[in-house]
């Protein structure tokens, strides 16, 4: 079969299909409930109201017969889409077995073991399996950078995130995470990631991954500079939820080369960006380089079976028995379900799919880009994509109120992508890397359609 034709056929037909404007009557009703009896934190829900009824690939059904082209996945968790046959399968056989053994071995979390070690750097050859999300992952990969290197601090970047727990939090830029929660967890110091369109330098904007670099070894070395040396430096291979910001390969070589001078450990946060999205199996090997720790999560567990990993080298194996632990450590059912998936990927050359029809999908954004004056940049590596809502090109002034429109009416209209970056107006796409290529240049037309409308006035 060719290989478009499946991506086809594991979504349903026809989409997008908006047979009444969401949210429905019934999706209001479940949502009504939702708002009387859930936290007041729930999120998602609000920028896009709807209930959802089921999911089939690239593409998701609301309780009222919306089909929506999926262009979010879940904030990265759906890779192979929804409901992928193979994977459900060994889902399936898997809970007839067994389906939690803490950390006591079995067939299925040796495959999952094995299938990780087909795709990590040989230098990455422990893994240490935490919690179920990613915030358990930084946890975990914080708590053994400190507790190898005897030393507290931690070097992280602006417009970082790494979760919502205790030190993931704090390793969090986004002031709506970290605003009235109180103390955080000391220690950590924040310096500009390499965000070219916003230049935090003032130097020329094919220099600020230089700068940037120049800047981490200036406050490690300047003995004023007020930074200890710190256990670890901890960044995203590419910032996510911070809008999609892409470091060059020569960053990531510069802050190798700083971290293994100053004996400090680098971590990089693959969480969203890695297993096949950036192009690459993780997206750090865009620069040939090979961190300390790498901390993984979301496309991990197959098809949304919460686990989360990280790989790590063998001379970092120190901790004691029991030093670390997490009772949620032994989900089979998600070691099945992931070890399927990362296979399936393989077989199936996932990421150098995502490269190519990224590239395509680029191709269109880079003319949305030119056409539209409230579109400030578009970037994308793969298939993760990022179009910056301005006021207007020469002012650059982040537009928010924009941005959550162009979600609003993309949902609207069929299309479900999220809203993130530094100033939260960045329309964020995050589809799943099995989504048909028709479908993901009709979710482009259909968002471009709503840029056209906003910049003309026809929506307000």
């Amino acid at each position: 079969m060719n290989n478009e034709k499946m991506f086809e056929e594991m979504s349903m037909q026809g989409a997008p299909k908006i047979v009444t404007v969401p949210p429905g009557p019934k999706s209001q009703a479940i949502l009504k409930y939702q708002a009387e009896n859930e936290s007041s934190a729930v999120s998602y829900s609000k920028g896009m109201p709807m209930a959802l009824a089921r999911g089939k690939g690239a593409t998701l059904e609301d309780v009222d017969g919306n089909i929506y082209i999926d262009m979010f996945s879940g904030a990265g968790v759906m890779a192979l889409g929804h409901g992928h046959p193979e994977v459900l399968k060994a889902a399936h056989e898997q809970i007839d077995k067994v389906t939690h053994t803490l950390d006591i071995p079995t067939e299925t979390r040796v495959r999952m073991v094995e299938t990780l070690r087909k795709v990590l750097p040989k230098e990455l050859s422990r893994v240490f399996f935490g919690g179920p999300t990613g915030s358990d992952a930084v946890e975990q990969a914080i708590k053994l950078a400190k507790y190898n290197t005897k030393r507290n601090g931690i070097i992280a970047f602006e417009g970082a995130y790494h979760g919502m727990t205790g030190v993931s939090l704090a390793l969090t830029t986004d002031s709506g995470h970290r605003d009235g929660i109180g103390q955080l967890v000391p220690g950590i110091q924040f310096i500009p990631y390499p965000y070219a369109y916003r230049n935090p330098f003032g130097c020329p904007d094919d220099m600020v991954d230089l700068q940037a670099a120049d800047y981490l070894e200036r406050i490690l070395e300047d003995s004023h500079s007020g930074f200890s040396l710190p256990a670890a430096v901890i960044l995203e291979s590419v910032q996510g939820e911070g809008g999609t910001i892409i470091p060059s390969p020569r960053f990531m070589q510069r802050v190798r080369e700083i971290t293994k001078k100053h004996g400090i450990i680098m971590i990089c946060d693959e969480i969203q960006a890695g297993l096949g999205r950036t192009g690459k199996m993780f997206a750090f090997e865009h620069a040939g380089i090979v961190p300390d720790i790498i901390t993984m999560s979301k496309a991990l567990g197959g098809i949304g079976f919460p686990i989360s990993a990280i790989a790590y080298r063998e001379e970092l194996d120190t901790w004691p028995v029991g030093k670390s632990i997490g009772t949620f450590r032994g989900n089979m059912v998600a070691f099945a379900a992931g070890a399927t998936a990362i296979n399936w990927m393989l077989e199936h050359k996932i990421p150098e799919r995502a490269a190519e029809v990224g590239k395509k999908a680029m191709v269109r954004m880079k003319e949305i880009e030119k056409k539209y004056d409230i579109v400030g940049e578009v970037r994308g590596i793969g298939l993760m994509i990022a179009i910056e809502m301005v006021e207007d090109k020469k002012s650059k002034k982040p537009a928010m109120a924009l941005a959550k429109k162009v979600r609003k009416y993309a949902h609207q209209r069929g299309v479900m992508i999220e809203v993130g970056g530094h100033h939260n107006n960045v329309a964020r796409l995050l589809p799943p890397l099995v989504i048909p290529e028709n479908y993901l240049m009709k979710g482009i037309d259909i968002i471009e359609g709503v840029i056209a409308d906003l910049q003309s006035g026809k929506l307000d």
